[in-house]
């Protein structure tokens, strides 16, 4: 009898632009100053937006460097000591020296501190272990195997990817191509679903306004309000980009956030979103009712989204009492002063009326009597 087996494809990961080592002086004094040259004074228009970010993400291909693409596997480290932690830290940074220039001797130089590396690991892990069953009759060393067995638990249940769903039917669905077609299915369910609401009919009264162009103070402001760090949209550029390039890319992005307002049209980049779905961790693992989605954007589109936001913000009057989705003021505090004054009514046997409005037009009431 012959039994044919078929190996498993290691998965991997995509190669990444490092991005954050613009966090690094020289790195980004590199890269602004061989975009300035490139650019020389940035586009003049959004349809510029392309050969604009085709040359920033090169030149940082050219001076960051990209990661190998290797999968990245999350280990454990409570025996770590200062040998293991020193040849881990200089096998990283052979791996990105290679990972930036791509010759022979950084080849050369990354396997010689990943076989010392494994040597180191694979020494302190035996003596780690060995120690830990020497203690086992103590009270410490139970102590440190049920913390132990208690993190392997958390991590066992942690799911970082889904990569089974369950279709309609129950059915569970393995190639790549049924999987993806299962998630779109899901979302656009989802997302266009309509639930019935009912409608008011108001007229409203058309104000025709002059609106001002965008200035660099705009983008200036909403540049410092993005958070840095985040992953980075389809685009591949990401805010630390430009804000490595200081006033050249405000300049640049003033006036390609201008022609956009003028012209009504954006490049057809920024229309672009991926759809993660992130396990809730409660319930099937394999259902998609069980997974939130999340769209990740490009950061040059929630810049605009910035601007756009700041000149609507200012025009717009909300009232005191508003709680969510307004800056300083949650629905914590206000649910904090409901259930106060819940306590309050309930000590004195005293009924309570209270309702509570919500963003989505609909709202909830609820009463205690004593």
């Amino acid at each position: 009898m012959t039994l044919e087996v078929g190996l498993g494809r290691r998965v991997g990961a995509e190669p990444r632009t490092g991005w954050w080592r613009l966090r690094e002086e020289d790195c980004c004094v590199g890269f602004g100053e061989e975009v300035r040259q490139a650019l020389d004074g940035g586009g003049d228009g959004w349809d510029d937006w392309a050969t604009t970010a085709e040359v920033v993400r090169e030149i940082a291909r050219r001076v960051l460097g990209v990661t190998s693409g290797q999968r990245r596997e999350d280990g454990e480290t409570w025996w770590w000591n200062e040998e293991v932690q020193e040849s881990v830290g200089k096998r990283g940074l052979a791996g990105r020296g290679w990972d930036s220039q791509r010759d022979e001797e950084g080849r050369q130089e990354y396997g010689e501190w990943r076989r010392k590396a494994k040597r180191e690991v694979a020494k302190a892990k035996e003596g780690a272990y060995d120690e830990l069953y020497e203690r086992l009759d103590t009270r410490e060393g139970e102590r440190d195997l049920c913390r132990l067995a208690r993190q392997r638990d958390r991590a066992g249940k942690d799911v970082l990817q889904v990569r089974v769903i369950k279709d309609a039917g129950g059915s569970v669905l393995t190639s790549e191509e049924s999987v993806l077609r299962g998630w779109m299915e899901c979302f656009e369910e989802l997302m266009n679903e309509e639930n019935e609401r009912g409608r008011r009919l108001e007229e409203v009264e058309m104000v025709n306004l002059e609106v001002g162009g965008i200035g660099g103070d705009g983008v200036r402001t909403a540049m410092k309000k993005m958070r840095g760090g985040g992953a980075v949209g389809p685009d591949g550029v990401p805010v630390e980009a430009w804000r490595c390039l200081g006033g050249m890319a405000v300049g640049l992005l003033t006036r390609l956030f201008g022609e956009v307002l003028e012209g009504g049209r954006m490049p057809e980049e920024w229309r672009l979103g991926v759809l993660i779905p992130i396990f809730g961790n409660g319930g099937d693992v394999q259902s998609c009712g069980s997974c939130r989605g999340m769209e990740l954007l490009g950061h040059t589109m929630k810049l605009w989204e910035g601007v756009v936001g700041a000149r609507l913000g200012g025009g717009v009057t909300i009232c005191e009492r508003q709680c969510g989705f307004v800056p300083g003021r949650s629905t914590t505090d206000a649910m904090f002063a409901l259930r106060m004054l819940m306590e309050k009514y309930r000590e004195g046997q005293k009924e309570l009326h209270c309702v509570f409005v919500g963003g989505g037009g609909g709202g909830g009431g609820g009463g205690g009597g004593g």
